[in-house]
């Protein structure tokens, strides 16, 4: 059992849920300068070491270019970096007491996974879909393949390695539940068919609290059905659209996540900033959010309600439908992917990336909730498709993808209203 798994395990059991940052900085004293701020913290936080967008396609020369010129970087080179020099930074830190987990955003990984190993760690996170659709031009055979050269790789060279899907977060903020919950139960089993026995499942926060509690449960119920990993656990995202502008709103936001967190049963907790909106947060920033999220989802869950259960139902039935449709499509699941992208089983909304056919469309309807618009040739039944949905506009599109944002800050602006 990784380090990861069993920080989460054993503070799950105490009842407190594990929060971690998005966090990377260039420069390896700066890199073990915020590290080290984490692990002091007096409440249970995983470290994240996010590598640099030149790293993330496959860039591995001008990181240290830029450094030596006094550019500062979006994160971690750590495959341009020595091994001696990730080690050294790790030491004393990467440990039982404070896992760290090493994130990327990359199609391609082997690099990454190779140099994550070499300096001591064995967690990460991405997917084979999640990491090609809607972030990378590659195509999705492409990524099939060098995910599962990295996973069998990850799993011969650590009996521990953990992978967390990214595939609850496929632009979440545009999707409706139950194809995040799918994609993430089928990276799973991507996952496990090539040798990594422990893993982690995310979901992102969408934009109706009731909903996202339904689509956590439905998520567990499915990993119990097709995982049969080692360990398993969810995580919780942050909401992962445009953010309040507003410190009050993103504060409010926040809040939230972490109550959704601890309501759902989730484990772990990504957590944003109040400067997400604008810029990339400092150290300081970051530990004011974890402290922030920790202490708002202490105490024990609210019971569930009759429309979180109906949430789930629904949710569950749709992802069900998909899971299997992906998986009857052949014995290989990378093959059962491509196949499945090919024949729009599997359809991102407004992905524009070549192997997505883009026939579905999301909405918002009247209760808040992200449902389909056309559901394309998803293996749905008719009725996930409502009637009278309005026309998805492009001033539509604006005000979805803003609904939370404008939300958050609308609640800022009448608090603030001396009438």
């Amino acid at each position: 059992m990784s380090h990861l798994d069993r920080f989460v395990a054993d503070s799950a059991r105490a009842g407190r849920l594990v929060v971690q940052p998005r966090m990377g900085f260039g420069r390896p004293a700066a890199m073990r300068s915020g590290l080290s701020q984490l692990a002091a913290l007096d409440l249970p936080v995983v470290g994240t070491l996010t590598v640099d967008s030149y790293t993330r396609v496959g860039d591995h020369d001008t990181p240290l270019a830029q450094l030596a010129a006094g550019v500062e970087l979006n994160g971690y080179p750590l495959v341009s970096h020595p091994v001696a020099v990730t080690s050294a930074l790790l030491d004393e830190l990467h440990g039982p007491g404070f896992p760290v987990q090493v994130r990327h955003g990359t199609a391609l990984p082997q690099w990454i996974f190779r140099r994550l190993v070499e300096a001591g760690l064995d967690a990460t996170e991405g997917g084979p879909v999640s990491y090609c659709l809607p972030y990378s031009r590659l195509p999705l055979e492409r990524t099939v393949a060098a995910w599962s050269e990295s996973c069998r790789y990850l799993a011969g060279e650590t009996e521990s390695g953990h992978i967390e899907s990214f595939g609850g977060c496929l632009l979440g903020q545009l999707c409706p539940p139950s194809l995040l919950v799918a994609v993430a139960v089928l990276e799973g089993c991507f996952f496990q068919q090539h040798g990594i026995r422990h893993l982690s499942l995310s979901y992102t926060q969408g934009t109706l609290p009731a909903q996202d509690r339904g689509a956590v449960l439905a998520l567990r119920a499915l990993a119990e059905t097709y995982l049969s990993a080692t360990v398993r656990h969810v995580v919780l995202y942050t909401y992962m659209g445009l953010f309040p502008r507003t410190p009050d709103g993103a504060t409010r936001l926040i809040r939230d996540s972490a109550r959704l967190a601890r309501d759902a049963g989730c484990e772990r907790l990504i957590v944003k900033t109040a400067s997400e909106a604008w810029q990339i947060p400092s150290v300081s920033e970051n530990v004011a959010a974890l402290r922030l999220a920790s202490a708002e989802s202490a105490g024990p869950p609210a019971p569930v309600t009759a429309v979180e259960l109906g949430y789930r139902a629904e949710i569950l039935t749709e992802a069900r439908l998909l899971v299997d449709a992906v998986l009857g499509l052949h014995r290989d699941v990378g093959t059962a992917l491509i196949q499945a992208f090919a024949r729009g089983l599997l359809d991102v909304p407004f992905c524009l990336h070549q192997d997505n056919r883009g026939a579905t469309t999301c909405l918002i309807d009247e209760r808040g909730a992200l449902v389909w618009g056309s559901r394309g040739r998803l293996p749905l039944p008719r009725s996930a498709e409502r009637a009278a949905r309005p026309e998805l506009t492009s001033d539509r599109l604006f005000d979805t993808l803003n609904h939370v944002a404008r939300r958050y800050d609308e609640r800022t602006e009448h608090a603030l209203d001396p009438r």
